[in-house]
C-alpha cells in the first residue's frame, strides 16, 4: 500500500480546463472521496492518477517517487470503472486472471491470486459462471476482485455504484467499506451522490469546476462547510441561506424548528410561512418562507414525521427559530466568515 500525493495538477483540454491546481494528500491506507456535481474534473482527476490521462502541469507522486512519466500499468495503481469493464465471453475465473496473464505470471501463481481475492470478496461459487449470469452487485464484485489481484499500492474507483438500484446501493457501500478495511489499501472514490460519500469516506474532497472547495472529514464537511458551493451542495435538502446585510446566512433544515421545540439556549427567532410538506415515513419536509428575508432558494425545515405538522397550516405564518450556535455565516464572495 502507498500514500498518493498531488501537487498543483492541471489538466487542459484545448480551451477547457477540467483540473485547476489540485493539490492533494491522500495517506497509506486512507478512503478518500472525490466528491462533485457532474463535469467538476473528479474523473479527470482520478484519470490523472491512473495514468489514463497526462496533467498539463503539476506532479503526482505515489509511493515517495514522481510518477509523471510513468505508464498506466508500472504505477502500481488499479482502477475500477463505472461500467465494470468486464469481458463478456470469459468466465469469472478469467475475469479475475486478465491483468495477471497480461502480466505473464505464473499458472500456479494465478491460481492461488484468484483464490484468494474470490474467497475475500464471497463470489468463489460464482467463478466458472459468465458476467450475463450475474447480479449487478455480484459483477461489481467480480470487478472488484480483478482489480485487487494485481495487488495495487492504491484502488482507484470511478462511480462504481452508479449502476446498482437503490437497495443494492446500500449493501454495495457497506461491502466496499469493509472490504477496504479488511485489505487497508489506499482508496480514492469518485461519486456525485453525497450519501456515498458520507457513509464511506474517511475524508471528503468537494470538487467543484476544477478546484478543490474544501476536504475533510464527513462531519467538517457537513457542520463547518467552507464555502456557500460546499454549504448547499452536501446535505439533503440543502443548507439554507438568507440574504444577510450583503453576506449570507446559513443554517440546516435539521436546525429550523418550531419555536416551541427549541429548549434552552440562545436562539433566532424567525416568522415562516407554511407553502406545503412532504411526508417521507421518518421525517417530514416542511417548504415555505421567511418574512422580512430575500431567499437564495426555498426555505426548508426537517422535522419528525408525527406529530410535527400540528397546526403548521399551509398559508399561514409561524414562529420557527434556529439555535445560535447552529448558524453559519458567509461573505459576499461566498467563503465562511465568523463575521455576524
Amino acid at each position: 500500500m502507498a500514500a498518493v500525493l498531488a501537487q498543483n495538477i492541471v489538466k487542459r483540454f484545448e480551451n477547457v480546463l477540467a483540473v485547476n491546481g489540485i493539490t492533494l494528500a491522500v495517506p497509506d491506507g486512507e478512503f478518500v472521496v472525490l466528491l462533485g456535481p457532474s463535469g467538476c474534473g473528479k474523473t479527470t482527476f482520478l484519470r490523472i492518477i491512473c495514468g489514463l490521462e497526462r496533467q498539463t502541469s503539476g506532479n503526482l507522486i505515489i509511493a515517495g517517487d514522481i510518477v509523471n512519466d510513468v505508464p498506466p500499468r508500472a504505477r502500481g495503481v488499479a482502477m475500477m470503472f463505472q461500467s465494470y469493464g468486464l469481458y463478456p465471453h470469459y468466465t469469472v475465473r478469467n475475469n479475475i486472471a486478465f491483468p495477471l496473464r497480461t502480466q505473464r505470471v505464473g499458472r500456479a501463481v494465478i491460481e492461488s491470486k484468484v483464490d484468494w481475492a474470490s474467497r475475500l470478496l464471497g463470489i468463489e461459487h460464482l467463478l466458472d459462471r459468465r458476467p450475463r449470469q450475474l447480479s449487478g452487485g455480484e459483477r461489481q464484485r467480480v470487478a472488484l476482485a480483478r482489480a485487487l489481484v494485481r495487488e495495487p499500492t492504491a484502488l482507484l474507483l470511478d462511480e462504481p455504484l452508479s449502476n446498482l438500484d437503490a437497495k443494492l446501493r446500500a449493501s454495495a457501500r457497506q461491502d466496499i467499506k469493509q472490504f477496504q478495511r479488511r485489505v487497508g489499501v489506499t482508496t480514492i472514490y469518485v461519486t456525485h451522490d453525497q450519501v456515498e460519500a458520507m457513509g464511506m469516506g474517511d475524508r471528503i474532497a468537494v470538487i467543484d469546476h476544477g478546484k478543490i472547495r474544501q476536504v475533510g472529514t464527513p462531519a467538517e464537511i457537513y457542520d463547518e462547510p467552507a464555502d456557500r458551493f460546499v454549504a448547499t451542495f452536501v446535505g439533503t435538502p440543502p443548507m439554507n441561506l438568507l440574504t444577510y446585510n450583503g453576506a449570507h446566512l446559513g443554517f440546516r433544515p435539521e436546525n429550523f424548528l418550531p419555536k416551541e421545540m427549541i429548549r434552552g439556549g440562545d436562539f433566532s427567532e424567525f416568522s415562516f410561512r407554511v407553502d406545503r410538506s412532504e411526508y417521507l415515513g421518518s421525517e417530514r419536509i416542511v417548504y415555505g418562507a421567511i418574512e422580512g428575508f430575500d431567499s437564495s432558494q426555498p426555505i426548508t425545515a426537517k422535522l419528525p414525521a408525527h406529530g410535527a405538522e400540528q397546526g403548521l397550516r399551509p398559508g399561514e405564518w409561524h414562529p420557527f427559530a434556529v439555535r445560535n450556535k447552529d448558524l453559519r455565516y458567509f461573505d459576499q464572495d461566498g467563503k465562511r466568515t465568523d463575521r455576524h
